[in-house]
């Protein structure tokens, strides 16, 4: 017995995710996974055949991944109850591979028993796209029908692999995004170097001309803010790639609070409390690069929360990683804004470029973690993500 993989022609879109949920599969992972259903099936059911069909991501294209058997040890009705020979068997496999019987409107994980003229028993299990161009499913031939228990452990295993294809879809929707991003700033690289130099400037001759205080102090971060992005807006564009990071053992504590200390002006004016651990907790990261995550979330907390509100951050060790809890008490993220919140662009803030977001989830999955969103009972929404302890360089 071989498993087989082949790329079928139909040419087909990505498709759009329903899931909010980030995941680390790549397309070599879901070729294992239909191989391992293969087997599983092949081994426990009386298969003449058996294969899946599913949309590769990273070829456009549909990928076929099938298992022939080529005897009938597994079946307990006589070989010749089929009037087939093992030649014509495979031609008749061939020709299922062509698709013909495929239909539109086959439910979604549900087992359908097929009557083929070329096959003994025939069921398919469509487990994602449905369409007639894109359809994705679990197809198996076998030499006799199959009992209620046997249809449920091909059914088991097919809501297997749609769970898996729906978390290799949203990985693959999610670095789609970041290659915008990247592209996006890249273009704007040049035109935001001179209004920093502006900004660095005006700053510089505010700070000299204010006398000993809060307002000079104030001119001061803007003129230091504007010389760390200036510094590191090249950077910014290769963060997602694993050589920009500049990785060392940093305190997320320390970078929390120089966060905090940027955001000072705007806490007082509106009198909100962030509150955070006291106990320090070492992470390899990019400094810079993390308090660009803080900036963003925290920046999204305070202008939801209300006036004399608290946001709370938090973070709890595990085994090798940490997760990072920061979380707001205003009005909360509706369900479709959810499913849209990490989109380049797309903002809930009055004024806001749709960046700030995007850019956080792409540095956090550069640093091989998660970044997700999710609202809270007590009210208001709560900012998730997960870091390694120690990572590699």
């Amino acid at each position: 017995m071989k498993v087989a993989t082949q790329t079928l022609t139909t040419q087909i879109s990505l498709p759009s995710s329903t899931q909010n949920l980030p995941s680390q599969l790549s397309a070599a992972d879901v070729s294992r996974i239909c191989q391992i259903i293969i087997q599983q099936l092949e081994n426990l059911l009386p298969t003449v055949a058996v294969w899946t069909v599913y949309q590769n991501l990273d070829t456009d294209k549909r990928q076929l991944i099938s298992l022939a058997v080529p005897d009938t040890a597994n079946c307990t009705e006589s070989p010749k109850s089929s009037g087939l020979t093992f030649r014509e068997s495979v031609l008749a496999i061939s020709y299922l591979h062509q698709e013909e019987w495929l239909q539109a409107d086959l439910p979604i994980l549900k087992i359908t028993e097929l009557s083929l003229p070329d096959a003994d028993h025939a069921y398919v299990c469509c487990v994602g796209e449905q369409s007639l161009l894109a359809a994705e499913y679990i197809f198996i031939c076998t030499c006799e029908t199959l009992s209620p228990q046997q249809q449920q452990l091909l059914l088991d295993n097919a809501q297997i692999l749609s769970q898996y294809l729906a978390m290799y879809k949203e990985r693959s929707r999610h670095l789609a995004e970041i290659a915008a991003l990247s592209e996006t700033l890249g273009r704007a690289e040049h035109q935001l170097r001179n209004p920093l130099a502006l900004i660095n400037l005006y700053a510089e001759n505010l700070r000299l001309s204010l006398p000993d205080g809060c307002l000079q102090q104030q001119a001061k971060i803007i003129c230091q803010t504007a010389d760390e992005l200036s510094a590191k807006l090249t950077d910014l564009l290769y963060q997602g790639q694993q050589a920009s990071l500049q990785i060392k053992q940093h305190n997320l504590q320390t970078i929390l609070a120089e966060s905090i200390k940027a955001l000072q002006p705007w806490l007082e004016q509106k009198n909100i409390h962030i509150h955070y651990p006291d106990k320090p907790v070492n992470v390899t990261v990019d400094s810079w690069q993390m308090k660009q995550v803080f900036d963003n979330l925290l920046t999204n907390a305070v202008h939801f929360s209300p006036e004399n509100g608290t946001v709370i951050c938090n973070w709890h060790i595990y085994n090798h990683e940490v997760l990072i809890e920061i979380c707001d008490r205003g009005s909360g993220i509706s369900d479709s804004d959810l499913k849209l919140i990490f989109t380049p662009y797309y903002s809930r803030r009055l004024g806001g470029t749709g960046l700030g977001l995007a850019i956080a989830q792409k540095i956090i999955l550069a640093h091989q973690g998660n970044l997700w969103a999710e609202n809270i009972p007590e009210g208001g929404a709560q900012f998730s993500f997960t870091l390694p302890i120690n990572r590699s360089t």
